[in-house]
């Protein structure tokens, strides 16, 4: 359930959370569907001209549908990216999944610092025991100031 008191928060009983993610058109899993559908249609065509005779657009098309399926390997590993920023009791808690990397950082509530990295619209960092961690990858230059604001009202929240 969404709380009109924050715009990128939900709320689920006594922990919020901030789920930011990136934008993308197409889902991994879409993504592989159209790969196949595409396959199929490369390799219907391949087939017909190698039975016509002209083998070598078999080979083509396979280099065609293993460079696209590079491509769309790397898009699927960067679309599932995302942030997750957990706050629950006395713990605040980062996830940052980059192309398959997760990083971690636990921070106990009121130690926790919420600032920008070097300007208004720069990625915000959190920090707190010697440890820190920046967020805001997926959201506008010009939002991450609410986004940090609203970070810093639920951490003075009890």
């Amino acid at each position: 359930m969404s709380n009109p008191a924050y715009q990128f928060a939900q709320e689920s009983g006594p922990a919020i959370q901030w789920r930011l993610r990136r934008n993308c058109s197409v889902t991994p899993a879409q993504l592989g569907w159209i790969y196949l559908s595409m396959c199929a249609l490369s390799l219907a065509i391949g087939l017909f001209f190698w039975s016509m005779g002209a083998t070598l657009v078999l080979a083509f098309s396979g280099l065609e549908i293993a460079l696209v399926g590079l491509a769309f390997l790397a898009y699927a590993r960067r679309a599932a990216d995302g942030e997750l920023i957990s706050l629950q009791g006395a713990s605040l808690v980062v996830e940052c999944e980059t192309s398959g990397r997760l990083e971690r950082a636990e921070f106990a509530r009121q130690w926790v610092r919420v600032e920008p990295k070097s300007g208004d619209h720069s990625l915000i960092e959190l920090s707190g025991q010697g440890r820190s961690i920046e967020v805001g990858r997926f959201v506008r230059p010009e939002m991450r100031q609410v986004l940090a604001r609203e970070i810093r009202k639920a951490l003075r929240t009890a």
